[in-house]
């Protein structure tokens, strides 16, 4: 069957081609001015799933970025609160060589044991040291102390799980320190054994052996604690280097997807532009304006 081609067909064929061109170039024009290659999903159905993916990466990458940096400042206050027990803890190792001189006399030794004591109150205030208004050294514990009562104190935070911050999709970090591990709890503390100095010298005594032994080894705790806390500011150094680089390599990843080549949109926008002056002067000649040219 042949259809019968008119003046009225030709004129709705023309103008159909003409609104395709002018949409194809108000698409490039819009293109050009945004850069955008998706402007609504329709665009690109495969590349908009790519770009919400790699966006939904880059929420997650930021949120590990902020983990990290509130894991930072949890680890820098516990390690100036446990440099602070270290100069405490070496205060006080010295005063114990100095009240094992067997001439020392009694006066001395009462002086040697009233600054002992100041000194291990000072050591519990480190040891209940906050952040945030939350113990660093008792966990996710309740407790308004880390440490209560009298000298020796008790550790409260038995039990509680650690305080942690997750960096990765497979990766958690531990950025509270584990109270009774460094200090001890009660009887066998380090407060305890300042204590029973103190108290030794007050009776007149001196430090025995086995006190200053146990006060060593009370300052190693607190020594390896610090070095615990220096390796997990570390392994947080690490990974905020490679969120960075993370970060960076997903944004341009988003990039080369959502955003297109200026030059190349450009090229586009000119060779469209040529199309649509053509198809003008093309439809100019086929469909003539006026009864004279009909009459030519």
């Amino acid at each position: 069957m042949l259809n019968r081609v008119t003046n009225l067909t030709m004129s709705a064929a023309a103008q159909r081609s003409l609104q395709t061109q002018q949409a194809k170039l108000a698409d490039l024009q819009d293109k050009a001015t945004s850069l955008n290659k998706i402007s609504r999903p329709s665009d690109d159905p495969a590349a908009t799933a790519q770009a919400l993916a790699t966006r939904s990466l880059q929420a997650a990458n930021a949120q590990y970025g902020r983990n990290i940096d509130d894991g930072n400042t949890w680890l820098t206050a516990a390690d100036t609160a446990l440099e602070q027990a270290t100069n405490v803890m070496r205060r006080i190792k010295d005063l114990t060589v100095m009240a094992g001189n067997d001439s020392l006399p009694q006066s001395g030794k009462d002086a040697i044991a009233i600054e002992l004591k100041s000194l291990n109150n000072d050591l519990v205030s480190v040891a209940n040291a906050k952040h945030l208004g939350r113990n660093i050294f008792a966990g996710n514990s309740d407790a308004v102390e880390a440490f209560s009562g009298a000298v020796p104190p008790t550790f409260n935070g038995a039990g509680a799980s650690p305080v942690e911050r997750r960096i990765s999709a497979t990766q958690t970090v531990r950025v509270d320190a584990d109270g009774q591990k460094i200090f001890g709890s009660g009887a066998g503390s380090v407060f305890d054994a300042v204590k029973s100095i103190a108290d030794t010298l007050t009776a007149g005594g001196s430090p025995s052996t086995s006190q200053a032994s146990t006060l060593d080894d009370a300052f190693k705790s607190i020594v390896n604690g610090r070095a615990e806390i220096g390796t997990r500011q570390a392994q947080l150094e690490r990974a905020g280097n490679v969120n960075t680089e993370l970060e960076a390599s997903l944004d341009a990843q988003r990039t080369g997807i959502e955003k297109a080549d200026l030059g190349s949109v450009i090229m586009d926008l000119k060779l469209q532009e040529t199309n649509y002056q053509v198809a003008l002067a093309a439809t100019a000649k086929v469909l003539q304006p006026t009864l004279m040219d009909f009459l030519r």
